[in-house]
């Protein structure tokens, strides 16, 4: 039953049940209000002050269109629909401050955003709302992540390939940045899927919309979530929490209310008054740049290979420490960013991105399976991986830098 509505400037009026405001309330879901979506990026588009909440708003309201979608086929059920809600609502309650940079800190305790989320779900507050309303709190854990064992497609609508999670983030942050790649067809793409198999698959009529949105998903990244400047900021804070990781206990968090408890100004704040040398001055000087917008300059830059790629990144530490001493670079402020992401998105229980799955429609109505690889002259560009180094550093030592990385990085190659 309808409780109510939010006024969205991406998708309109945003209908909610009572169960939906119930767990909207709950203070993890409030919290995502002070988690930027983009981090940093906001120090080169301006406008990206969009939070994590607005956009889970969004992915409530789609992961419903295709629920909604698969009902009227009469794969689902109501309640489905009203569960893969939930799971998009709550799909990215877990992450920590400044999004995905915070994960790179989490993977050296082996975790992701993905793992914290599902435990929140069912170990705090928003379990006990979840429960009151009839829903079990683990069904909605492991469908927030995409896990639900035995609901494949369910799995796929929240985290599959052209999840109601991307389409959501791709129109959000293009309008919120003002980039117009992330422009995409989402209603004709959800009112074309179907299943085949337990996979949730295109129509081949669809199959220019498709394209339209792999190829927004691919420049968005060029233009935005890899943008030279936008990383510049990224890798300046990676480096201050890394560097001050042990002394705030950033990662050492003893329970999921510590973990909840911090948010993007609490952790710059934390950031701003470390006290002490060494490192620590160093991720102080590093905070403090953030702040003025005194961002580090891209100094060199390279899409690699896959083999290389893994190569140049165990030797992050020496790459830098020989570039340093070659140029007569700050070392401090000199940092080497080898940045991968799959072109296409993929379950988080697959380690590598999966087919994209299209039927045809036959005379006698029947459906045939085609590999999108097999049908689109796109997919030799935009099925793989975005795979970039860059080095970057003051601008006092750009010059220098920019010489010595280009005849370290192409002697090698």
């Amino acid at each position: 039953m309808k409780w109510g509505e939010i006024k969205d400037p991406i998708h309109g009026y945003i209908e909610l049940s009572e169960a939906e405001r119930g767990v909207l309330d709950t203070w993890p879901v409030q919290r995502l209000r002070r988690i930027r979506q983009l981090a940093m990026a906001h120090l080169t588009y301006p406008g990206a002050e969009h939070s994590r909440f607005q956009h889970s708003l969004g992915a409530m309201h789609l992961s419903g269109l295709f629920g909604e979608r698969l009902r009227d086929l009469g794969l689902i059920e109501e309640d489905d629909v009203r569960l893969l809600r939930l799971a998009g609502l709550l799909h990215d309650v877990g992450h920590g401050p400044f999004s995905h940079l915070f994960e790179e800190l989490l993977r050296r305790r082996g975790l992701s955003h993905e793992d914290l989320g599902r435990r929140i779900i069912v170990e705090t507050v928003v379990a006990d709302v979840l429960g009151d309303y009839g829903f079990k709190p683990s069904e909605v854990s492991e469908l927030s992540v995409g896990l639900l064992p035995g609901r494949g497609f369910l799995n796929q609508v929240v985290a599959g390939q052209f999840s109601a999670d991307t389409l959501d983030y791709l129109v959000r942050d293009s309008y919120y940045t003002g980039v117009e790649y992330g422009r995409v067809d989402v209603r004709r793409l959800i009112d074309s899927v179907d299943v085949l198999d337990d996979v949730l698959s295109m129509d081949m009529t669809a199959l220019y919309a498709l394209e339209a949105f792999l190829i927004a998903r691919y420049e968005m990244f060029k233009a935005v979530y890899f943008h030279r400047t936008v990383r510049a900021a990224s890798v300046m804070l990676i480096r201050a929490m890394e560097l001050a990781d042990e002394a705030l206990g950033l990662t050492d968090f003893k329970s999921l209310e510590d973990y909840l408890n911090l948010d993007d100004e609490r952790v710059l704040s934390m950031l701003l008054t470390l006290e002490g040398d060494g490192e620590l001055e160093t991720a102080r000087r590093m905070a403090e740049m953030l702040r003025s917008r005194r961002l580090l300059k891209c100094a060199y830059e390279r899409f690699l290979g896959e083999e290389e790629l893994q190569d140049l990144k165990l030797r992050v530490e020496e790459l830098e420490e020989t570039l340093a001493e070659r140029a007569g670079a700050d070392g401090r402020f000199l940092i080497v960013d080898v940045s991968t992401a799959p072109s296409v998105p993929y379950n988080p229980g697959r380690s590598r991105p999966e087919e994209i799955r299209l039927f045809i429609r036959e005379a006698d109505g029947s459906r045939r399976c085609l590999n999108f690889s097999d049908v689109s002259p796109l997919a030799s560009v935009l099925l793989g991986y975005i795979n970039i180094l860059r080095v970057y550093c003051r601008a006092e030592d750009l010059n220098a830098v920019r010489g010595e990385a280009r005849r370290l990085f192409e002697s090698e190659g």
